[in-house]
């Protein structure tokens, strides 16, 4: 009895048939996968790649867009709002410059009475002004030369009187007018004629006119301080009869007060007394 050569699985299965399945089966799979990769076209993945990236650059622009376009309005109205504080705050200087100049002007042009020369602040003045009892204000008009010819007919002192006065008493009076509103007209004239026949005017840095009256007490008062140093300022109008010794003793006994308001406002009276107070 012979043995055979060849030899089997337990299934009855050659072991050389075995080995030749197993590596047919490998280049089978190398040759399939080969055609897959080879069939796969990346031009077109390219190209949708490429369509992809287009794709967001064309939305991004359009998202920062929008932010900006807010944005940009939000700093329109900041801005707008800006711009309105600055003209409001530049109105209110140019109103004061006004005035100060105006109080600069008056005291810069009467040299004859002694004023100094209003400067800078913070600058010493040239002269040293003379203290003062109190300046009085006569409130006038250019329609109004009868009341002043009253006014110095009465109760207030002509020429060398008025002189002594100042220098002895320390009283200011001058009638309170500014100019027409054409410089140089008939009306300027007759009042720079007056003036040099009574010399007892103050004139202002202002155009006269009904509705300016406020305008014309408060640059009044700003140009009274800076041209003379005084411990009261008054304002009269000029159709009020004062008695001046009145005047005097009341204020005389307010003159050692830091701060003292006498007259009426609004609002109701700020210091009365009667038969006190002309």
């Amino acid at each position: 009895m012979g043995l055979s050569r060849t030899h089997k699985t337990a299934n009855g299965v050659s072991t050389r048939w075995v080995s030749f399945f197993c590596i047919a089966s490998f280049f089978l799979g190398v040759l399939v996968i080969n055609r897959l990769w080879t069939s796969s076209d990346p031009v077109k993945i390219n190209e949708a790649s490429s369509v992809l990236t287009h794709g967001r650059k064309e939305v991004h622009p359009l998202v920062n867009c929008d932010k900006d376009t807010s944005v940009e309005a939000g700093d329109i109205l900041s801005r707008v709002s800006q711009t309105h504080d600055v003209i409001m705050t530049l109105d209110k200087t140019i109103s004061s410059l006004e005035v100060q100049l105006a109080a600069a002007r008056a005291a810069k042009g009467d040299s004859n009475e002694g004023s100094p020369m209003v400067t800078k602040p913070g600058i010493e003045n040239l002269k040293e002004r003379p203290k003062l009892f109190f300046v009085m204000g006569i409130i006038t008009a250019f329609s109004s030369r009868k009341r002043r010819d009253s006014i110095r007919e009465t109760w207030m002192p002509q020429g060398e009187e008025l002189k002594r006065l100042e220098k002895e008493k320390g009283i200011i009076m001058r009638f309170v007018i500014g100019h027409s509103a054409t410089p140089g007209g008939i009306l300027d004239r007759g009042i720079e004629a007056e003036e040099e026949q009574y010399k007892d005017f103050l004139r202002l840095n202002h155009i006269e006119g009904y509705h300016e009256l406020s305008s014309k007490t408060q640059i009044y008062f700003s140009t009274a301080v800076a041209k003379w140093d005084a411990d009261f300022y008054i304002k009269v109008d000029d159709d009020v009869h004062v008695n001046l010794g009145m005047v005097g003793s009341t204020l005389a006994r307010h003159r050692s007060k830091p701060r003292v308001y006498i007259g009426c406002m609004k609002s109701g009276p700020v210091l009365a007394q009667k038969g006190q107070i002309p």
